[in-house]
């Protein structure tokens, strides 16, 4: 049975993974193995609209999903401009049929997998879940996307509020750096929110905050998700969040909102993990 709710431990010293094709990609792994049964295994994706960002800016949301249960192993993706998409993806998609193949050993025997992200991590982890479903392996639970880059386009209200700025510009920036050209635009492993078919993909939980620039694309995409029968679990925070930055600046417990996101974590690892079977009587 896997359980959701577990003491904070603090990470494990950082992982090198080899992966043949790839470069060396370094994992954290924060949380603990249970004594008895499973814990969900989450493999996350920090932000810095993939072209920044690393496991330390990463740590804050990786905190708040172990705290919720989980073991977490966070990923250092390599980063736009040098590795453009589909570099990060690919990256993710190998990072993940390795946990899935140390899913007993780290989070113990049927342990669930998720993936995670913030911001152009959740972009990432998106990607990583329509991966997933093409390839058909490996069993993925759930993905849990908080306040993610999903949309190129920059047409939103939310978007549009915060253009002008340099926190505005930051993410057209950072689109630009990624997408290798025009076409990539319309690949669903690069920009979600455009892909045509939808069915298949595993539950969602979407986050998103009232003051958050990807507010609009992030509520958009969860609809779209339910229309394709997707079972998805969404809210927006109050607005004074101050995501996405907020999650890369601030101490785990100084996080806005740091309380209601354990809640959703937890309601939502309950809700894509449910208890196994009763047999029959012999």
């Amino acid at each position: 049975m896997v359980s959701t709710t577990s003491t904070f431990v603090p990470p494990a010293p950082t992982q090198t993974l080899s992966v043949p094709g790839t470069p060396p990609l370094e994992l954290r792994v924060w949380g603990k193995k249970p004594h008895g049964g499973a814990v969900p295994l989450v493999l996350h994706f920090h932000g810095g609209a993939f072209v920044s960002g690393d496991l330390d800016s990463g740590a804050c949301l990786a905190e708040l999903l172990a705290s919720s249960g989980a073991v977490v192993a966070s990923l250092a993706y390599p980063l736009a401009p040098a590795h453009r998409f589909p570099d990060a993806v690919e990256a993710g998609y190998a990072a993940l049929e390795w946990l899935h193949k140390q899913r007993t050993r780290l989070a113990g025997t049927g342990a669930p997998l998720f993936v995670a992200g913030e911001e152009a991590g959740g972009n990432l982890a998106a990607a990583v879940a329509f991966m997933v479903r093409d390839r058909a392996h490996p069993p993925l639970a759930g993905q849990i996307l908080v306040a993610p880059m999903l949309d190129p386009c920059n047409a939103t209200a939310s978007l549009r509020q915060t253009m002008g700025t340099a926190t505005g510009c930051k993410w057209m920036a950072g689109w630009q750096q990624y997408l290798r050209g025009p076409m990539d635009a319309e690949h669903p492993y690069a920009v979600p929110a455009r892909a045509q078919r939808l069915t298949g993909l595993p539950p969602a939980l979407i986050l998103t905050g009232g003051d958050d620039p990807m507010r609009d694309e992030a509520l958009a995409y969860a609809e779209r998700l339910r229309e394709a029968g997707i079972a998805v679990h969404s809210g927006v925070l109050p607005s004074s969040t101050g995501w996405p930055d907020s999650l890369t600046e601030s101490p785990t417990e100084a996080c806005p909102c740091a309380g209601e996101v354990r809640e959703h974590v937890r309601a939502f690892f309950q809700a894509a993990t449910p208890p196994p079977a009763t047999p029959p009587p012999s």
